[in-house]
């Protein structure tokens, strides 16, 4: 008997012989209860986003994104132009369905459709809906575009790893931790080390129900305050 093993007892991949790409997600729009997410344009949102970012009087929100703070509204909407219009990033503005007006940016990138594999990041709440359903709604209908409408295996969150606001957000969205790249990149003059968080499209029908479940209006009191947390649910749902 040969002592070489036959190359069908190495370890593999699960098949994927059906796969087929996804489609890109540039110029698609979404829209919830709460919130909807347009393609960012550079005059049509940039006035509302600005107004919106100069409530966070210290610019402590600009801390872990690599450009801004844009001192005018000028420069704003030339970084806009510059950054922001293309395919990848593909940058959405979040609208609030009640005021009509833009107040944060979020967006898909480094998307790979042949392979199935998107990341979300640039994400920028102003101090309008920071720590509210408005936030957390528009990040459910962005992963649900994903996973239900474009096909996608696998939805990528990486943040600098001092970043503790982002990194809840993660997990508290249903992400799974991965590691840390230490030394991944500079920015701003100074070392970042990258957290790696992911859903993959196995987990997202247990983490849409838990997002709906959230989200309903048996969920918020009279004052819009709710009476479960997402964190809490989310962990029991996922069992971590």
């Amino acid at each position: 008997m040969s002592k070489h093993k036959n190359s069908l007892s190495q370890p593999i991949g699960f098949s994927l012989e059906s796969w087929q790409p996804c489609q890109h997600p540039k110029g698609m729009g979404m829209k919830g209860r709460l919130c909807r997410l347009e393609p960012l344009g550079r005059h049509g949102h940039s006035e509302d986003l600005f107004k919106a970012y100069a409530l966070d009087t210290e610019n402590r929100n600009w801390t872990y994104l690599p450009y801004g703070p844009f001192p005018t509204l000028t420069e704003f909407q030339s970084w806009i132009g510059d950054h922001c219009l293309g395919s990848d990033p593909c940058f959405y503005a979040v609208i609030d369905q009640q005021t009509g007006k833009a107040v944060g940016l979020a967006s898909y990138l480094r998307i790979k459709p042949a392979t199935g594999v998107i990341e979300v990041g640039h994400i920028h709440f102003s101090p309008l809906i920071q720590g509210s359903a408005i936030s957390t709604e528009a990040m459910y209908l962005m992963m649900k575009l994903v996973f239900d409408d474009l096909g996608y295996r696998r939805y990528e969150w990486k943040c600098d790893a001092l970043n503790t606001p982002s990194r809840t957000a993660a997990k508290r969205l249903g992400f799974e931790f991965e590691g840390i790249f230490r030394q991944a990149t500079i920015y701003k003059r100074r070392n970042r080390d990258t957290a790696w968080y992911s859903v993959l499209d196995r987990d997202w029908p247990v983490i849409k129900q838990t997002f709906e479940t959230w989200l309903s209006h048996d969920n918020f009191d009279a004052e819009g305050k709710q009476n479960s947390s997402l964190s809490e649910m989310m962990r029991i749902a996922l069992d971590r």
